[in-house]
């Protein structure tokens, strides 16, 4: 039995980082609110550094809403985006330079987005981790959590529903 041997681990790393890059560096709102993902395998981190443009009430300090909503959503947005990508890039039809050059797929649009706020986000870094519930041809169900110190300490929660883009 040939089977052919597999790629080598830096090669599927470099591939996923570039994957992740051009999700993330398509939607200028990201970069404009400075969030960051981090990678672990299939798992996505997405991390709000703390800036003083997304302080709301300077007296207590917390975080503004809308920054946070604004936070959670796009996790939920680019989890989706990502795990679209993930089989075309694990099965090699995606290399490094064919996603650098290429098109990528269109972005989920949002058709509802819940917000719980729990308690005031701090003057901090912030998490989030996206969980799809569902997702199919036309509609996609999404999840989100966001903690600062500690994981258990949800400060954030969110849900949404979102409209797939046709291939």
């Amino acid at each position: 039995m040939n089977r052919p041997a597999p790629e080598p681990v830096q090669v599927v790393k470099v591939r996923r980082d570039v994957a992740l890059d051009a999700l993330v560096s398509g939607v200028p709102w990201i970069t404009f609110m400075g969030i960051r993902f981090e990678r672990r395998g299939d798992e996505l981190t997405a991390i709000l550094p703390y800036a003083e443009q997304h302080i709301g009430n300077p007296m207590l300090p917390a975080l503004h809403g809308g920054a946070i909503a604004a936070f959670l959503e796009v996790t939920a947005v680019i989890e989706l985006a990502w795990a679209r990508l993930w089989d075309e890039m694990e099965s090699g039809r995606l290399d490094a330079q064919t996603i650098r050059n290429a098109a990528l797929p269109k972005m989920p649009k949002t058709i509802d987005f819940t917000v719980d706020y729990l308690r005031s986000g701090l003057p901090r870094d912030a998490y989030a981790r996206a969980r799809i519930n569902r997702s199919g041809r036309r509609y996609a169900s999404v999840h989100v959590e966001g903690w600062q110190d500690n994981r258990d300490r949800m400060f954030a929660q969110a849900t949404g529903h979102f409209l797939m883009p046709a291939d």
